[in-house]
């Protein structure tokens, strides 16, 4: 796949199903993107579970930090990676020993490695990279609204 655009259906086909999100790169300080797109899923009613090998055992806004997926107590929908690009492809290889695969990684702005992506696209996983997925989220409240009189401008059928 090209990972240089996504159509709103293929993102929406991610975010919309997943209720079990993995953060990876997930830091304490609330100054940090992850701590912030960890508390928004967790408004949204995701299942969020941290993931940093140096805070493994504490706590993120409640949730219990992870040392690794394979930590992780039940089986993840979505891999959110904030981690360097240069790291991806080590994610990659974290989640193809996961007993569960997940439906998808994504790697956030600024993260992209098209290697590992198509190493995880031949285990049969979904792949975002170099997208925030917050941003992506009002695909969500669309695709659960379709037949609303009002969709969101700039997306989906309307969009210019």
């Amino acid at each position: 796949m090209m990972h240089d655009t996504y159509s709103d259906a293929y993102l929406a086909g991610i975010l919309g199903p997943a209720r079990t999100v993995a953060i990876v790169g997930a830091s304490l300080r609330d100054s940090r993107p992850s701590h912030w797109v960890t508390g928004f899923l967790l408004g949204k009613g995701y299942h969020v579970f941290p993931v940093n090998p140096e805070h493994g055992g504490e706590k993120i806004l409640g949730q219990t930090i992870y040392a690794r997926l394979a930590d992780i107590p039940e089986p993840i929908d979505l891999v959110d990676v904030f981690r360097r690009a240069e790291h991806f492809s080590e994610v990659v290889d974290e989640v193809l020993r996961l007993p569960d695969l997940p439906m998808a990684i994504w790697g956030q702005l600024g993260v992209r490695d098209d290697a590992a992506a198509a190493r995880a696209e031949s285990a049969g996983i979904k792949v975002v990279m170099d997208r925030a997925l917050v941003t992506e989220y009002p695909l969500v409240y669309e695709l659960t609204h379709a037949n609303a009189h009002h969709p969101l401008p700039g997306r989906g059928r309307n969009a210019a």
